[in-house]
């Protein structure tokens, strides 16, 4: 259950933060509720709004025709420049068969809330939050079809003063969550959802309220709970996942914070560029120019070492990622060798500082090396224990690659992928990897590679590979199943 959307990569309860919960395949979003004074619901957690330029508007006090023309999306980011506020309506058309919500009714007109629900029909998709006065009005303006619930800490009653109170489920902070007493509540048929903000987002608090059997955990960190409890319950891994530029969808690419995201979620492999600046230093950083994701300008070729530690590689992402700075090759390697595999993007470095600095890290056999075969053919002079990842663009083209280079994989064209063109890379010792990059994030697709063998899937949807996963570890072995079938029928 999303806190406020995916709040730390989009303006909170917005309706950019709904739309990533939405992308993600995730469930459940929490939401805050707010009144004008017009009478309009409106999200927000504060009960006031504050634009980038510092200006303020308190909702009570406000009209909507004022509120709605507030830009709530450069204060997070330039990219969000005017994001608006949602209503409630239009978060309840967003979201209509694609994501339930948590509404928290922080200033509701409860008997209006109701209608709205019920008017939009999400009363199955959504449970309300708010104090047993209000969700009793709730409950009565919609002839009990909105489910509702509130906060249960120890010493308030059992299931009985649950099941009295007409609650659908109770909230519990993670520190109090106890296996006895979640399965109490779920005897009486009360749900019980876990609130592990803050220090209690942690695997250990995750898991604690997993075995406990708790039916939601709300979290900031949705997308490392969610990859967290599947590879918890799944039993092995049919293919190896490369996170592009790192976790780059939650965090700026090719910084430190998304390679650690990265590890967190469980990443086979992470996808890294590195480019050098004038005076040879190197950094990791995917265009030539620092324009797009820095808030420096100009190629980095042309700009010295010194310049391009004082820039931020992450304000463009989030206003909290400020902060940020542009990694050399050597921070990053010292702090994440031997925790993940290196897919390295050799954009602009000599093949023999490659080489030397994985001799340096103790990476050589733990990291890919991706660059024209020219260059990789001077990279395997150099040390032919470098695992060379060479583009492969045509089929037809692989047995010569294979003769030249003799690489330990090849990058292949999502388009050329097919069950033969695997089986013969296989053959001949050599793992395939290809970018699912842009057209092909899809879950099909990457059901689709994963039974023909693909070794890794390069990907900025994680979630989605890791569903795909599931959903082909659950798949029925049809036609083992038929052979079987056809012996017991010929015997």
């Amino acid at each position: 259950m999303a806190h406020r959307g995916e709040a730390q990569q989009a303006p909170e309860n917005s309706r950019s933060a709904l739309q990533r919960c939405i992308e993600d395949g995730l469930e459940w979003a929490e939401v805050d509720l707010h009144r004008t004074k017009d009478g309009q619901h409106i999200l927000s957690h504060d009960a006031s709004i504050t634009n980038a330029a510092g200006q303020s508007w308190i909702i009570r006090d406000c009209d909507w025709s004022e509120l709605q023309q507030v830009d709530v999306g450069s204060r997070f980011a330039g990219q969000f420049a005017g994001e608006r506020l949602l209503t409630l309506k239009e978060c309840l058309d967003l979201c209509r068969g694609r994501l339930n919500l948590y509404l928290d009714g922080k200033s509701i007109e409860p008997a209006q809330l109701a209608r709205e629900i019920v008017a939009a029909r999400m009363e199955r998709q959504v449970v309300v939050y708010s104090d047993l006065a209000e969700l009793r009005r709730v409950r009565a303006a919609s002839a009990d079809k909105v489910a509702t619930l509130t906060k249960w800490r120890p010493g308030i009653g059992g299931p009985e003063w649950a099941v009295s109170n007409g609650l659908a489920a109770i909230e519990v902070d993670a520190a109090d969550v106890m296996p006895d007493v979640v399965a109490g509540f779920k005897r009486a048929g009360v749900k019980v959802e876990a609130k592990v903000l803050g220090n209690w987002d942690t695997p250990e608090y995750w898991d604690r309220a997993m075995t406990s059997g708790v039916d939601w955990l709300q979290t900031d960190l949705p997308e490392e709970l969610l990859a967290h409890a599947r590879w918890r319950r799944l039993p092995r891994r049919p293919v190896q996942i490369s996170l592009h530029r790192g976790a780059s969808r939650y965090a700026p690419e090719n910084t430190l914070p998304a390679f650690a995201k990265a590890v967190r979620m469980g990443a086979d492999y992470i996808e890294f560029d590195v480019r050098a600046t004038r005076d040879g230093d190197f950094f990791l950083l995917h265009d030539s120019k620092l324009d797009r994701t820095t808030d420096g300008s100009g190629p980095i070729s042309r700009a010295s070492a010194e310049a391009v530690r004082r820039l931020s590689a992450g304000v463009k992402f989030g206003e909290s990622y400020a902060g940020v700075r542009i990694p050399t090759m050597d921070e990053f390697m010292g702090e994440f060798s031997g925790k993940v595999g290196f897919y390295f993007d050799a954009k602009a470095i000599a093949p023999a500082a490659l080489a030397e600095a994985l001799e340096r890290h103790n990476m050589i056999e733990r990291t890919v090396v991706y660059q024209s075969p020219q260059y990789l053919a001077e990279l395997k002079a150099i040390n032919p224990k470098v695992r060379l990842l060479a583009p492969l663009g045509k089929s037809e083209a692989f047995p010569q690659l294979l003769a030249a280079l003799k690489p330990f994989g090849v990058d292949a064209d999502w388009e050329i992928l097919s069950p033969e063109l695997i089986a013969q890379c296989h053959a001949a010792g050599v793992k395939v990897f290809s970018d699912a990059l842009g057209g092909h994030e899809r879950i099909e697709d990457y059901l689709q590679a994963i039974r023909w063998g693909i070794d890794v899937i390069q990907t900025d949807h994680p979630l989605r590979v890791i569903r795909a996963i599931e959903r082909y570890l659950a798949e029925k072995p049809a036609p083992l199943l038929e052979k079987r079938k056809a012996r017991v029928d010929a015997d």
